[in-house]
């Protein structure tokens, strides 16, 4: 049974969908007007990671995840830069895409709705709002009304003397300061499109309750984000979502941690020192890692870790906490991931047989049959080691998505593999039989990994391209350029590229006219 803290009840509960084998997820995603940083990747890869451990339990799953490229950050971005707001949008889109699909998980989302793609959906749903008496219009602006909604503030779990109203110009165009802008009249030189209240253009929170309820419906089952959106942004969602439909907008709210700066809690942007707690919204704000505090670019880390070491980094942590961050502490993170590496070399080393290309079971209902293709009775001590180590991991993933119990659990299992391998001396002594004992162990290993999307392919090197891919290019370089001395019949050239190329454990090939290399 998968249990799920939710937010609005802060409690776990048990997963039931709102049809049964189908979930749909929908997690904000950004506004895009600057290059993503680290910070925006941690919901993707909290989120993909959900989708994945869903599926593997049987679910039919949808991922969305929404861009915002309507936004007061983006216009002023705009007309910093001397740019339309699309072009910089677009940009900006192009590359959260590359650093997504650079992680694996740009192809597990099923759609990446624009806020602008929405415009006439907004309308709509701003205009039922004021049929229905929970919205009104202003001097062209619109707003929520919410005295006229009496579940605000349940999402949060605070009242209105808690809350801070909207301030600026808008203030006198309101009944309260609490009232919430759904559509914003145009300003000079703004985007805008036309409305029944005028031009203008959507506000924030508009948006997600509009996209999710296209690509989802009136209720779907998880929406997450990050615990800076509970309020206002998502507490807001719920306000307009409910009051349009009549029903609850999600049935679980799930919020991650937000990343802190290693070793500086509470200092990237200032000097406050203090201890993030989880589910605390203040404390973790105060030192979460955003644009705004000079965060860099997330192509930047990819060019000095691999994708697999940062998703490795940042399961390690339970996505309700916040995560320690530091490229000290992610490469000690990545030190971790290292051992499985060598294991998986040491398995080829061994057996002959590649980790990566083992066939491992991608549903619950046949791993459990898995032991079946193998003779347990054989070994049996070892076979149920491996089957407990597999229970505790997935005991701790049913429980609210536990990723770091369960890598935990990844690194018993990996040692007691390693054990066996000793202790069978199966580096000294070829024995089939024990092979077969060890490749149980494997596949159970891979299987796990999976479903936190780890040990999909054999790793390579830090690069937004990967290092071998550059280097596969430079040799292909190379042995073209062998080619053309030879046909130019300058064999000393040639032969120098050749050699070079030996030195640095590269053989050369010649096979009916194509040249190939191979690593030694």
């Amino acid at each position: 049974m998968i249990r799920v803290y939710n937010t609005i009840t802060k409690t776990k509960e048990e997963f039931k969908p709102t049809v049964d084998g189908k979930v749909g997820i929908y997690l904000c995603g950004p506004t895009v007007y600057k290059p993503s940083h680290i910070g925006h990747m941690v919901g993707p890869v909290i989120f993909d990671t959900i989708k994945r451990y869903l599926k593997y339990n049987g679910y039919d799953v949808k991922l969305v995840i929404n861009i915002t490229d309507v936004d007061d950050k983006l216009i002023a971005e705009s007309n910093l830069r001397n740019l339309p707001m699309n072009v910089v949008a677009e940009e900006m889109t192009v590359d959260y895409m590359n650093n997504l699909a650079a992680m694996g998980v740009r192809d597990s989302v099923d759609a990446f709705p624009k806020a602008t793609d929405h415009i006439n959906n907004i309308i709509k749903f701003t205009q039922d709002l004021i049929d229905k008496d929970f919205a009104y219009s202003s001097d062209g602006d619109v707003y929520f009304d919410v005295s006229k909604f009496s579940g605000y503030g349940k999402l949060s779990h605070r009242s209105l003397d808690q809350m801070a109203g909207e301030g600026g110009g808008m203030v006198e165009r309101k009944r309260s300061p609490f009232d919430f802008a759904l559509w914003k009249s145009a300003k000079p030189n703004e985007p805008s499109w036309d409305s029944p209240w005028g031009k203008g253009r959507p506000g924030w929170h508009i948006e997600c309750s509009v996209m999710s309820c296209e690509l989802l419906g009136e209720t779907f089952d998880i929406h997450g984000g990050g615990l800076d959106l509970v309020f206002p942004h998502h507490e807001n969602e719920v306000a307009q979502s409910e009051a349009r439909h009549g029903k609850p907008m999600c049935r679980y709210w799930m919020h991650n941690g937000l990343m802190q700066e290693s070793g500086e809690i509470g200092k990237v942007g200032g000097r406050n020192t203090h201890v993030a707690k989880e589910n605390n919204i203040q404390s973790q704000e105060v030192g979460k890692i955003s644009k705004s505090k000079g965060a860099g670019a997330f192509s930047d880390m990819l060019k000095q870790f691999t994708p697999e070491t940062i998703r490795f980094f940042l399961l390690s942590t339970h996505y309700r906490r916040p995560i320690d961050f530091g490229f000290a502490r992610v490469a000690e993170v990545g030190k971790g991931l290292e051992t499985f590496y060598r294991f998986a070399k040491r398995f080829e080393k061994i057996t002959g047989k590649n980790f990566y290309a083992q066939a491992v079971p991608t549903n619950r209902n046949d791993a459990e049959n898995l032991k079946q293709s193998f003779n347990s009775n054989f070994q049996p001590q070892f076979f149920n080691l491996v089957d407990n180590y597999r229970t505790k991991f997935l005991d701790s993933m049913d429980d609210d998505f536990n990723t770091g119990g369960a890598i935990g659990f990844l690194f018993e299992l990996l040692r007691e593999l390693n054990k066996f391998i000793d202790e069978a001396r199966l580096e000294v002594v070829r024995d089939e039989g024990l092979f077969s004992v060890l490749l149980y162990g494997v596949v159970v290993l891979r299987e796990l990994g999976l479903t936190l999307g780890l040990f999909v392919e054999q790793p390579r090197e830090a690069g937004v391209a990967g290092a071998n891919e550059i280097a596969d290019k430079l040799i292909k370089l190379l042995i073209e350029l062998r080619n053309m001395a030879r046909q130019n019949k300058d064999f000393a050239a040639a032969d120098k590229i050749r050699t070079s190329l030996n030195e640095l454990g590269i053989q050369l090939e010649d096979h009916a006219g194509i040249t190939e290399y191979v690593l030694s």
